[in-house]
């Protein structure tokens, strides 16, 4: 089989219909290219697959499609080349013709059928797929051709490898793409005297694993697994994180694959399985590592309390009577009863409690890398070592005094080792508490049932989580938990959503409310309909995003694993060092280890002071060193940081942006969706009272609401909701001719609204936020109400703009025009309501603001941040909204491309910049910030394109995300001080250079500070788990009287990118989706001379000056 990397596409084209139809649907004919596919393999394409279908089918067998069309009299269907695969021809004479893209193209194709006798004219030539391997067949008669392929191949830039197989008559080639084709490589070896044609072609993808490694114990241990993969040929990315025991590996699957990787990582010296989904299997309480150390501890503990005696024991005076005690008298000359004791505890510490380290340091050494337990090996090595020979030495030369060993050094070396380590990962498991309990939410079982008339229970069954189904109806009792996302469709009750969104009060469900997977149902039973199982949970999502920013790293984080890896190195060269030059010094200036060694024997001789002090002092600096501190510095801080912003329901997508949001300096927010809810809504009613009509209110909203009812227009479905809400019902009346004028309005006739009025008269109240005029009208309450004579009259209703009332002969007074202008002036749209011919009322819709926002933007300024609203809308709203909110820059009327480039233009000037946006037209702008911030209620792609989702829709979120960032990346230079001190000043220390001031360090101390190092360093990332979001009643306490709300002249507003007199850019693909706001679709803002112009309806194609609004 031949494997090629080809950039060559597939390709799917249409041809349009013709007048000309085939009298039936032809079958598929075709010719299959040499060895293409067998004929089991081929399938037809209809004509009416969907481009998803086809491109899916394409996928699979890798093949092209055109579309063509025949303009001929004649009833049968054309023979299309050899090189065509498949052909599929409909009876409106559009076919869809299949073909290999590096074999022939459309227009070969469409010449073909020309050829014939047809016409025939390519509409759509479209890539459905794309593959990245091929194959070639040769024609091959002995193996001086495959010699003589291989060796004029191998010559080509491009060309990775060749390999040919003579019997089958097929090569193999692995080349890059960038520097040679297909095409190319078929000429190549057709010049050299063989056929060749392209075999087959494979779709290969890079595939991703992850991995749970057990057996880590410093950042060392981190780059030594980092390195070994990278270098592995066919990895291409490997990502260890110590804190979380994971590794994420990428790899080409040609090359290399799972077990493989594994094999690899076990090599080194570590445990390593797949990084499995469970709940079970997280392994993130570290209960097996916690198990093993305290084991380690424990059997360490058991030798060392009584060499801890004895050390305690040799501490006592050295005087004549000390010396006559028991434990110094000789057993045998040179070995007293103290140091045999030594010797039979340590060696049992030494290869019982240390086996573990030796194991792990040979593995280490083995594939020449070094970590902490290379260093605790050589600590306890050396000094076992080095304590049986002086001991062995004085045995043979029969010492009248047993010499001072380093026997006591191992045992205390293991028990504050494994201390360390038990306390280390009790800490560790802390750090991922906040995961840890978002798995622990998810239910393992659901109840489903099902329902009979009347929604009547007929079965239950308890089955496991994992098998319930998009659809399947679910009982939750009072207790339980939500199994999966749905509706509830009967019963009500109280959720607690605190673990997954931070909301503290319990939230109502009734019908229709949406519940969260892994919630905790308080009260009633209820029915949920299943609309997110399994891994498209709310909470799965979420614990895989959490998931996802635990096993990424920081930039900062890289940079100290990197300083880790050669940590050890160094260590081991610095102890060398240290032993050599005290072994100098003592024997030129043997007074100063006189001065300062304690406890030596006045029996000892100069020699043996001189190297025990010097072996002290090497010794010392291998136990303190720590690596350890230094590689959880950073990423304990941020699983502890992005787990308590999951609590809060702020989702941060790993260590970079965590790191990268305390650095901004710019937060640029989008408009509708982000600074608004989104949603028309009607914020003001206008009855007018010299109107004709007499209608009542009920009856106007009842007339209004049913011509709406009709219309697909955002604001005509605000109309109709409100109308709705207001008349307390969903039923309305009967709309006929209904027609709308695109950018005027609708007209139509109303019935049967009678069904909504009944008998009663108009005795409703008015809503808060309705109200009459000021001025201009002739009466300010509803008129009373004209009951109807006929069973059912009909009205005629205009709605619209000021240009669609004058289109159909109504005037608009200049009363009625300035209460318009004055909603307009507001960023509101107004329209007006025409009921038989008498203009009878008016209505302000608007995009509201968040309640939060314009405290969230005072905090943020508060903070040192700049703010930037930009938004498609126009400027007259985009200023009114920004006036609002206290916003005093504005870009207003522009396009998706716009904002990436105004994010592009303030990173250019050195600043950090996050945006805030929920919608597809924000997405490349979220990729493109520093620091992208996505609405929960957004969009799809905006949220895949974010690095920080908010869960809640409050902008007070955003606020919380920088601060929350802020305090980690304050942790984390605490973490990285207090490593960097203790190692900057612990191995000076252990090396002697403070012996002057009386610093004198012995091993056991040294090996109990390399301890504390660490666990000082996770206690101290445990601090961020007591942040606590501020809530909004203190933030609104700290603003009051200090928000001052802005005037116009405050605000700057700029037109797109300010480059009015250019020619406008070329739109780019985001443009031709752009979302724009909904009250900005129908901007009614009329010219100073009414009569003079039209109404502007689009915010894009404004033809009015308006510099009088900036």
């Amino acid at each position: 089989m031949c494997m090629l990397q080809d950039n060559e596409c597939c390709r799917q084209g249409a041809l349009v219909k013709t007048n000309d139809a085939f009298s039936k649907e032809k079958d598929i004919f075709s010719r299959d290219l040499p060895g293409t596919l067998d004929s089991s393999d081929r399938q037809a394409v209809p004509h009416h697959f969907s481009p998803s279908h086809i491109s899916a089918l394409a996928m699979k067998q890798k093949l092209a499609f055109t579309n063509l069309s025949f303009e001929d009299d004649s009833d049968h269907s054309p023979s299309l080349p050899s090189q065509i695969n498949t052909t599929t021809i409909d009876l409106s004479g559009t076919a869809v013709v299949s073909y290999n893209s590096v074999m022939t193209n459309s227009e070969e194709i469409q010449a073909a059928v020309e050829d014939m006798g047809f016409d025939a004219f390519v509409l759509t030539d479209a890539v459905i797929g794309k593959p990245t391997n091929g194959g070639i067949e040769l024609s091959m008669t002995c193996t001086s051709c495959v010699s003589s392929i291989e060796k004029n191949l191998q010559k080509e830039d491009g060309i990775v490898s060749v390999l040919v197989a003579l019997m089958a008559g097929k090569v193999e080639v692995i080349y890059k793409p960038d520097k040679i084709q297909p095409l190319e490589i078929i000429q190549l070896i057709e010049k050299l005297g063989f056929k060749a044609s392209v075999l087959q072609d494979y779709a290969g993808t890079d595939g991703n694993i992850d991995l749970k490694i057990l057996g880590m114990t410093c950042s060392s241990c981190v780059h030594s697994i980092e390195s070994k993969l990278t270098e592995t040929p066919g990895i291409l990315y490997a990502s260890v994180v110590l804190a979380t025991s994971k590794a994420r590996v990428r790899y080409d699957p040609e090359v290399i694959g799972p077990r493989d990787i594994i094999k690899i990582v076990q090599e080194i010296g570590f445990q390593a399985s797949l990084a499995k989904r469970d709940p079970k299997d997280h392994n993130l309480d570290h209960k097996q590592e916690i198990q093993q150390w305290k084991k380690s501890f424990l059997c360490s503990l058991v030798f060392g309390i009584p060499v801890l005696g004895l050390m305690v024991y040799m501490l006592l005076p050295m005087d004549d009577h000390h010396e006559s005690m028991v434990l110094e008298q000789n057993l045998i000359p040179g070995l007293s009863i103290l140091n045999l004791l030594f010797f039979v505890l340590c060696t049992l510490v030494q290869f019982l409690g240390g086996w573990y380290f030796y194991v792990q340091a040979y593995k280490s050494l083995k594939h020449k890398m070094a970590n902490m337990d290379v260093l605790i090996v050589m600590a306890t090595s050396t000094a076992y070592v080095y304590s049986c020979t002086i001991l062995i030495v004085a045995v043979i030369e029969k010492a009248e005094q047993s010499p001072v060993t380093f026997f006591d050094t191992p045992p205390m070396l293991f028990v504050f080792i494994a201390l360390g380590r038990w306390l280390e990962h009790i800490a560790k498991s802390k750090t991922s508490e906040a995961l840890a309990k978002l798995i622990s939410l998810q239910a393992t079982e659901a109840v489903i049932v099902t329902l009979g008339p009347d929604n009547c229970i007929i079965r239950e069954e308890q089955i496991s989580v994992e098998l319930v189904q998009r659809g399947d109806i679910v009982k939750v009792v009072p207790g339980g938990k939500f199994p999966v996302d749905g509706k509830v469709i009967e019963g009500n009750s109280m959720a607690d959503e605190s673990l997954i969104t931070g909301e503290a009060m319990p939230v109502t469900k009734k019908p229709g409310s949406t519940v969260i997977a892994g919630s905790l149902n308080a009260h009633g039973s209820v029915l949920v309909n299943a609309t997110h199982v399994g891994s498209d949970t709310t909470l799965a999502q979420i614990v895989k995003l959490v998931e996802e920013a635990q096993m990424s790293k920081a930039p900062i984080q890289q940079l100290a694993d990197r300083f880790s890896g050669y940590f050890v190195p160094f260590i081991i060269i610095i102890s060398t060092a240290t032993l050599i030059t005290w072994i100098v010094i003592g024997f030129i200036q043997f007074d100063v280890v006189l001065k300062y060694f304690p406890n030596h024997s006045k029996h000892n001789s100069k020699a043996e002071i001189i190297i025990r002090f010097a072996f002290q002092t090497s010794i010392t600096v291998l136990c303190i060193a720590c690596p350890c501190s230094l590689g959880l510095a950073t990423p304990t801080a941020v699983m502890v940081g992005t787990g308590v912003a999951a609590q809060n329901g702020i989702l941060i997508k790993g260590g970079k942006p965590l790191e990268m949001a305390h650095k901004v300096k710019t937060v640029m927010f989008d408009k509708t969706g982000t600074l608004t809810y989104g949603v028309p809504r009607v914020v003001r009613v206008l009855l007018l009272g010299d109107t004709e009509a007499t209608l009542s209110l009920k009856k106007f909203l009842a007339l209004v609401g049913t011509a709406e009812a009709s219309s697909e227009h955002p604001l005509g479905m605000a109309v109709t909701q409100y109308c709705k809400e207001e008349l307390g019902t969903e039923i309305l009346g009967c709309c006929k001719n209904f027609q709308t004028v695109p950018g005027c309005g609708i007209s139509c006739n109303v019935s049967s609204t009678e069904i909504i009025l009944g008998d009663e008269q108009d005795v409703i109240s008015l809503s808060p936020h309705i109200y009459g005029f000021d001025k201009g009208v002739k009466d300010l309450t509803p008129l009373p109400k004209v009951r109807d004579t006929a069973v059912s009259q009909t009205y005629s209703v205009l709605i619209g703009n000021r240009e669609w009332m004058r289109r159909n002969g109504l005037h608009i007074s200049s009363d009625v025009h300035e209460a318009m202008r004055d909603h307009e002036m507001k960023g509101q749209t107004a329209i007006l309501m025409a009921i038989n011919g008498a203009l009878c009322g008016m209505m302000a819709i608007a995009d509201t603001v968040k309640p939060e926002a314009a405290l969230a933007m005072h905090i943020l300024q508060n903070m040192g941040v700049d703010l930037v609203l930009i938004t498609g809308d126009n400027r007259k709203t985009a200023k009114a909204i920004a006036t609002q909110v206290g916003i005093r820059k504005v870009f207003a009327e522009v396009l998706p491309s716009h904002k990436v480039a105004k994010v592009q233009e303030l990173q250019t000037s050195g600043r950090k910049v996050a945006m805030v946006g929920d919608g597809v037209n924000d997405s490349p702008a979220l990729a493109q910030a520093d620091v992208g911030i996505a609405i929960g209620t957004g969009t799809d792609v905006a949220i895949e394109a974010a690095d920080v989702v908010l869960i809640h829709n409050n902008l007070l979120d955003v606020v919380a995300s920088i601060h929350l960032s802020r305090k980690t990346m304050k942790r984390i230079r605490i973490n990285l001080i207090l490593a960097l001190i203790y190692n900057l000043i612990g191995i000076p220390i252990a090396a002697g250079v403070f012996m002057p001031l009386g610093l004198v360090l012995q091993p056991w101390m040294g090996s109990a500070a390399m301890a504390a190092s660490s666990v000082s360093v996770l206690l101290s990332s445990l601090q961020l788990k007591c942040y606590k979001k501020t809530v909004l009643e203190k933030y609104e306490a700290e603003a009051q009287g200090c928000m001052k709300p802005l005037t116009p002249s405050q605000i700057s507003v700029h037109i797109g990118m300010d480059d009015r007199r250019q020619k406008p850019p070329k739109l780019a693909t985001w443009d031709n989706i752009s979302q724009v706001s909904l009250c900005s679709l129908t901007s009614d803002m009329a010219s100073v001379d009414l009569e003079a112009e039209a109404d502007k309806w689009s915010l894009l194609t404004n033809n009015q000056d308006e510099d009088q609004y900036i």
